[in-house]
């Protein structure tokens, strides 16, 4: 199966590229390398361009008449950020998936699975969530992507294509073969964090000791990477059998361990692999933070035969070592933020 892959050169998108090949089948990735990299396309068929860009992808489907799917990742991803810059995320991660969706639905696409998040919920008092549960966003990010669900539940209502959403809750680790992971070389994610704090040398910041927790500190649902790209090779597999020909054509599944970890405890454990214990220091929550969820849904296994496989030590380990190789696979240089603060800046006056 020939698939295309928004997105294709971040972090989920090249992982979930890798587990494509890795089956047997042909991923096509689009990135404009705002934020991705092009390391992660070497010896993959891949189209420089933004999805919002009707020329660019037009062309890119002309190419390749004969790709059966699209994986839609593509989009910024930093809570933080996007409380201080909400306009270039609605546009980065709203308006150009409407322009992207236009496009697929002028080429004939039938089939679209959506990177979605768990951050549109809005959890009991447990945390615990599932698929229908209230759904409120807590940021601008989440915000986009719920918009973003609703936007395409109304086009497949109204027309051919079928959408799957699935919701991440926290992915970590990297590709157990070492060919992708996080490409920033300062993530903002709780474990990237950690990883930085280790190498540095520096103390690792707890943003908020009172979220409603059994420790104070946030708490989530890390779910590995390469676990996550299975969930999408096994949703490529069953998806026509996920949609019957009266039913809803949008349908959301949670993708997780079922199991929350608090951000003390995610230290703890990071700890116990390293020789070095990382030093802990406190901090105010971050703008946009939340207490966090984890999923007590089923419906993965039931709808795309998927279960998380790998454990939180796993993650940390491949992180770990991902972080390694990073730095002769990514090899950074003082114009590189530059140069990414340029390619954002063009991307977002579009």
């Amino acid at each position: 199966m020939k698939v295309l892959i928004a997105g294709g050169a971040g972090f989920i998108g090249s992982t979930v590229a890798s587990r494509l090949l890795d089956a047997g089948h042909t991923p096509v990735v689009i990135d404009n390398l705002v934020t991705g990299r092009r390391e992660f396309c070497y010896g993959r068929i891949f189209h420089e361009g933004d999805v919002a860009d009707a020329a660019t992808v037009d062309h890119v489907l002309r190419h390749h008449p004969d790709i059966e799917a699209v994986v839609h990742c593509a989009a910024l991803i930093v809570v933080p950020d996007s409380v201080s810059r909400p306009v270039d995320y609605y546009r980065a991660n709203v308006a150009a998936t409407l322009e992207f969706v236009d496009r697929l639905l002028a080429h004939g696409v039938r089939r679209l699975i959506f990177s979605s998040s768990a951050s549109i919920y809005e959890p009991g008092p447990d945390l615990a969530v599932d698929e229908a549960s209230p759904l409120r966003a807590g940021n601008p990010y989440a915000h986009t992507k719920l918009v973003v669900e609703r936007m395409l539940a109304d086009i497949a209502a109204s027309s051919p294509l079928r959408v799957l959403s699935l919701r991440y809750f926290n992915p970590i680790g990297a590709d157990p073969a070492l060919r992708t992971g996080p490409q920033l070389p300062t993530p903002s994610h709780a474990l990237g964090r950690l990883v930085h704090a280790h190498r540095t040398g520096v103390p690792f910041p707890l943003t908020g000791l009172d979220w409603p927790t059994r420790d104070g500190t946030g708490l989530r649902d890390y779910v590995h990477v390469w676990d996550l790209a299975t969930a999408h090779l096994r949703a490529l597999e069953r998806f026509d059998r996920l949609f019957t020909a009266d039913g809803p054509r949008h349908t959301a599944v949670n993708l997780g361990t079922g199991t929350g970890t608090t951000v003390l405890e995610l230290v703890s454990a990071f700890n116990a692999l390293v020789d070095d214990p990382v030093a802990v220091v406190e901090a105010p929550r971050r703008p946009g933070d939340s207490a966090g969820a984890y999923t007590r849904s089923r419906l993965a296994w039931d709808l795309l035969g998927w279960r998380a496989e790998r454990d939180l030590a796993a993650g940390i380990a491949d992180s770990l070592a991902w972080s390694r190789r990073r730095e002769l696979l990514l090899p950074d240089h003082p114009a590189d933020d530059l140069r990414q603060a340029e390619r954002a800046q063009r991307a977002s006056a579009r």
